[in-house]
């Protein structure tokens, strides 16, 4: 619904130019009722959402110019970020309003920092972890003390995250400079808009925060690619669909390309350009591109100059670009909030239906797309889930304000426990976080290296010198990726990143794939892999750690309801369908009640597959825990693999009684003890030791190994466990891995709900509902796509012949 435009000159009169209208929503933020102090406004994508947000502050500036720092914009990505300040600059300029803008991100040079704290624009536009950054200066005071707005973009993204707790560390500290700042949250897909009232307000402002939710648009039109070759069993390259998304890039203005993973990415691209016959310009966009890359890349989009473009998560929020008439999905999306995002790339105005293709990249995945698709349809969007604010992040915090200025004990607890994630925060512990910060501890306390906060007298603590400052300030951020090393041409020409172990593993003259090209690698030089350009017909693709997204639970359940339901099976593809009801002939399907476990001999071994549906974490953890189990009272595991919805474990006897390794408290014994031993823990030590700061890759000479941080975090942690079992990095590490990678409360939820009503059947051969994971186990990986699909195929027709004959042994088990 549209609104008789109220806008004063010359804004007025720049949307009639423009033949627009102001939404409601629009003149609502800019109305700012006395009894609201901070606003969420949740509108759909291509409705003018970003530009609500600005309005405000560009009608307070025009009227009360002055030179301060008057709004700052807060990004989840740094190409968002860039993006906006392109589109904000547009209406600036048409109007001929003397604003100032500008972007402060990890991209942005020093010299222009530097200018930038001499001279601050009117509006910046940045990142969380840049604006921490600029909080542990001691001109942060001066600098912000005029704060008139804070925007938070894709607000979602953020707050249930660790970068979400560092903002808001953030938000308290302006807060204190700033008290009368007003906060905006902007977001397109939340079903639940408390969470983000309580985050985003200051603890004694939760009823100061107004709501606005702006009309749907037109439903978006998504559907699933109609391929000539069916989806394969397993795998995750997507190639069998491709002939048809390079018509599809014909037919289209610009088409934007989601992948999962840089390494996805990478393949997809390569692949692509073996089929762009008529030499399309087609671009590719990930984290591990040199700045001048992506930039190159971003500026393209936004003249309009691609045919297409793929990329990953590095584009997917916020970024405006009209030439976009279609998105692609490639791989399920694993969460019904970030489709909706990628979808609403395209089309990006809220008259037009936003248009998406999805590429299932297995049988499994093609039932993922149909159930998101329903889900959107439905309306049914990913709930937010709050965490306690993360331990590591208030230390590393606490480091970066003592870089500021010093502060008192109590007036920073007071600052902390106003933010949400901390809210409950005692004194204790933030007296125990503090003391860590101070000295990294009871056993650390003596090594100087760990001193990096004083009490300079009773309750006032700051930072020990100024070399501790700026090594606290290179180290900034809450994500910790695997090592990386720069990829360099012999002229000395910046390409990319690549993981330390990837390169590790090569020799010279092998080539791999980065930035759509393909590279000989020559040798090692300063921390840098040095590299000429080269061509190759079998180059590697780097492997990039983190990249695999696991199912989320809204989604997950509606994957069970379809497998669960043949009459819901029409709007399957012919492949599928036909999978499933071979399933349902041959064997059982899994119920929504019930957890089916099947049970099988094949060459020599005896298998379990579990329908879990818990996601690759969850199951990941619950693989680890049976097993154990197996070995305690003998059947010889040999080993398991998982996907996001079922698992297998192998082993040498076969498996009678699955309800007593699914004992509840048998399982739980065992945690404790896998966690100890287990590498799990000790790579969540790790990062939380970087991020908390008691680990520094980064310094003025030199970056450390990732072989050097590891050695490192590992003597640390078992001195730690030895000496002191309670420390406060110890016990943020349990709590993180079993929330986090261990996703220990799925396999909880699943147990309760399910634990006591298992069904097991066994068979004398392969089920079909388990050929995809049977593939999986022993696969090496090939790189390439075409290969690892070929290896795959012909494994596939071999199993499907068994699981067409599939008898079982015990009918209808139930345990």
């Amino acid at each position: 619904m549209q609104n008789k435009c109220e806008l004063d000159l010359p804004f007025s009169t720049w949307f009639k130019k423009k033949g627009w209208e102001p939404y409601d929503y629009q003149l609502e933020l800019i109305k700012r009722p006395a009894q609201f102090s901070h606003d969420v406004l949740i509108a759909p994508t291509g409705g003018g959402k970003t530009l609500a947000g600005f309005l405000p502050s560009l009608i307070d500036l025009l009227k009360s110019p002055y030179p301060e720092l008057h709004t700052i914009y807060i990004s989840p990505l740094k190409a968002l970020a860039e993006d906006v300040a392109r589109n904000l600059t547009i209406p600036i300029e048409e109007m001929n309003l003397r604003i100032n803008v500008d972007v402060r991100t990890g991209d942005t040079s020093n010299h222009r920092k530097r200018a930038q704290m001499k001279t601050p624009p009117q509006i910046l536009l940045t990142t969380p972890e840049s604006f921490a950054l600029l909080l542990s200066y001691p001109e942060a005071k001066t600098l912000m003390s005029f704060i008139n707005t804070v925007i938070i973009d894709e607000i979602h993204a953020i707050i249930n995250s660790k970068r979400g707790d560092q903002l808001s560390l953030c938000l308290a500290r302006l807060q204190k400079f700033s008290p009368s700042a007003r906060r905006i949250g902007l977001s397109a897909t939340v079903s639940d808009t408390d969470h983000i009232s309580k985050w985003i307000a200051p603890a004694d402002q939760q009823k100061l925060v107004r709501t606005i939710t702006a009309t749907p648009g037109p439903p978006s039109e998504i559907s699933i690619v109609k391929a000539k070759r069916p989806p394969p069993w397993s795998g995750h390259s997507g190639q069998y669909a491709l002939p048809e998304l390079m018509e599809e890039i014909k037919k289209n203005k610009t088409t934007l390309i989601f992948v999962n993973t840089r390494a996805q990415a990478e393949i997809i691209f390569q692949s692509l350009w073996e089929l762009n016959d008529e030499c399309l310009p087609i671009g590719l966009h990930h984290g591990s591109l040199s700045v001048s890359q992506r930039t190159k890349i971003e500026n393209a989009m936004a003249k309009g100059d691609l045919k297409a473009i793929i990329a990953t998560s590095s584009l997917d929020l916020g970024v405006d670009w009209s030439s976009v008439q279609l998105v692609v999905q490639i791989g399920a999306p694993k969460g019904i909030s970030r489709l909706i995002q990628r979808v609403g790339r395209s089309n990006h105005v809220l008259s037009a239906s936003s248009r998406a293709i999805l590429i299932p990249t297995n049988l499994f995945e093609v039932i993922e797309c149909q159930a998101a698709i329903e889900a959107i349809i439905e309306g049914d969007i990913d709930d937010i889930s709050m965490n306690p604010g993360a331990i590591d992040v208030l230390a590393q915090h606490l480091l970066l304000m003592a870089c500021s200025q010093d502060f008192q004990f109590n007036s920073m607890h007071q600052e902390v426990s106003s933010s949400f994630p901390y809210r409950n925060l005692d004194q204790d512990e933030f007296k125990e976080l503090l003391n860590y910060a101070s000295n990294g501890g009871y056993v650390l306390q003596s090594y100087e290296q760990w001193r990096k906060i004083d009490q300079k007298k009773p309750g006032i603590y700051g930072i020990t010198s100024k070399s501790i400052s700026r090594k606290i300030r290179m180290n900034v951020g809450t994500i910790v990726e695997a090592e990386t090393l720069r990829v360099k041409k012999k002229r000395g020409e910046y390409v990319g990143t690549v993981e330390e172990q990837f390169i590790q593993s090569l020799s010279p003259g092998d080539t791999f794939i980065l930035g759509g090209k393909v590279w000989s690698f020559v040798r090692i030089k300063d921390l840098s892999a040095e590299v000429t350009s080269a061509e190759g017909k079998d180059p590697k693709v780097p492997i990039y750690a983190g990249g695999k997204l696991p199912l989320n639970s809204s989604l997950a359940r509606r994957v069970r309801k379809i497998i669960s339901d043949p009459v819901s099976w029409n709007k399957l593809p012919n492949s599928c369908r036909e999978w499933l009801e071979l399933q349902k002939k041959a064997a059982h399907l899994p119920k929504n009640n019930e957890l089916l476990v099947e049970t099988f001999p094949r060459a020599g071994k005896w298998y379990m597959v579990t329908y879990s549906f818990a996601g690759r974490n969850a199951n990941q953890t619950l693989g680890l825990l049976l097993t154990k189990q197996m070995e305690f009272i003998g059947l010889a595991p040999l080993g398991f693999v998982v996907n996001d919805y079922a698992l297998t474990c192998w082993g040498l006897r076969p498996i009678k009684k699955p309800e007593v390794l699914f004992n509840q408290d048998a399982l739980y014994d065992g945690v404790d003890p896998w966690l100890g031993d287990s590498s799990l823990l000790k790579r969540t030590f790790r990062q939380i030791a970087i991020v908390s700061g008691l680990i520094q890759r980064r310094f003025p000479t030199k970056n450390k190994t990732g072989k050097q941080i590891t050695f490192n975090s590992d003597i640390i942690y078992d001195t730690l466990r030895k000496y002191e079992p309670n420390h406060i990095l110890l016990k943020a590490t349990r709590n993180e891995a079993l929330r986090g990678l261990a996703d220990l409360s799925r396999i909880e939820q699943l147990l309760e709900l399910n634990g006591s009503n298992i069904r097991h059947i066994q068979y004398d051969r392969t089920t079909p509902l388990a050929v995809p994971l049977i593939l999986e186990v022993g696969k090496e990986p090939v790189y390439g796509g075409h290969a690892e699909e070929l290896l795959l195929q012909s494994l596939a027709y071999e199993l499907f012949d068994e699981a067409k004959v599939v008898n079982k042994l015990k009918k209808n088990e139930t345990i």
